[in-house]
């Protein structure tokens, strides 16, 4: 159940997302290790999907009691893996991934003498009978085909079907017209009028500010009003086309409103807001720019210069 659970998100390549623009434009010293594993694996869809497949085969022939061996010892790899990475990358995680290796290792020991037998002693390896299990009345034998298939239904079709939507839902553009997803440099920062100057070191003005598509965006900001995180200010905002308002919540759409401004566009990479925050009265400009990341630019070559 876990492993076809855990591997069906990640065939469709949900559990670990590609790094996000304001992820990419965060210097790598300030992650943490496990936001950092977590981008490695999503940075490549084909590696996390192949990891997901492995996941999925060992619950597929864990299923199976004629496959259960080797589903046992396919586990016992997987599993052995992902609690090195837990305990590597600080990874919190790190006893459920132990408890998945101990009981791989639990079945596995259960035919030990077959696969001593099979793979070191060259010798024949009998059938296995350790999990036959004798249903000699009909409604036995009936409540047990009936038990698979909900366990089919539930664990396997259920699971499958939820990913493939949200696979789906990702790959619709849902940035909050008019407002481009993208990076924007703060031309202009005036606070009361008085214009304050971009100073390198200077974190009270805001600078670098990310729209993510969809809801959330993050800024270079000391404003305590944001939420932290590796070293920039993470918002989610809301645009109401009609007032030609754009409302900041501490986090997701139900979150708490932390302020908000009005907002014009005179051009195509342009987008100015205005208003009251905290007591003071801000007008900002924003030019959006064209910043290209060569991690985001998923080259890939079947020969590739050494050490570039």
């Amino acid at each position: 159940m876990v492993a076809f659970g855990y591997g069906i998100i990640k065939v469709f390549a949900l559990q670990m997302w590609f790094p996000s623009p304001s992820q990419l434009a965060t210097p790598l010293g300030e992650y943490l290790p496990m936001r950092f594993s977590w981008m490695f694996i999503g940075y490549s869809a084909p590696y996390q999907i192949f990891s997901g497949v492995a996941e999925v085969i060992v619950g597929l022939l864990l299923f199976n009691r004629k496959t259960a061996t080797a589903g046992a010892l396919m586990a016992l790899a997987v599993f052995v893996n992902v609690m090195a990475m837990n305990l590597s990358y600080d990874i919190p995680v790190k006893l459920f991934s132990t408890h998945l290796v101990v009981m791989s290792l639990f079945l596995v020991v259960q035919e030990h003498k077959r696969i001593s037998a099979f793979f070191v002693m060259n010798k024949p390896a009998t059938p296995s009978t350790i999990y036959d299990i004798a249903l000699s009345k009909k409604w036995q034998r009936i409540t047990r085909y009936v038990l698979k298939g909900l366990f089919v239904v539930l664990i396997i079709i259920l699971p499958f079907y939820n990913s493939y939507e949200r696979y789906q839902d990702s790959k619709i553009s849902n940035d909050q017209k008019p407002i481009r997803s993208g990076i924007y440099d703060v031309a202009d920062f005036v606070v009361n009028n008085d214009s304050v100057p971009a100073i390198i070191g200077d974190s009270t003005r805001w600078s670098n500010m990310i729209f993510h598509p969809g809801t959330t965006g993050s800024l270079i900001s000391s404003d305590t009003l944001f939420r932290k995180a590796y070293g920039r200010s993470y918002f989610g905002y809301f645009v109401d086309t009609v007032k030609q308002q754009m409302t900041f919540r501490w986090g997701g759409p139900k979150s708490d409103s932390l302020f908000s401004l009005q907002y014009s566009i005179p051009d195509s990479t342009t987008i100015t807001l205005k208003g009251p925050v905290k007591g003071d009265t801000l007008f900002i400009r924003l030019k959006r720019t064209n910043k290209q990341y060569r991690l985001a630019e998923k080259q890939f070559h079947w020969l590739s210069e050494y050490n570039r």
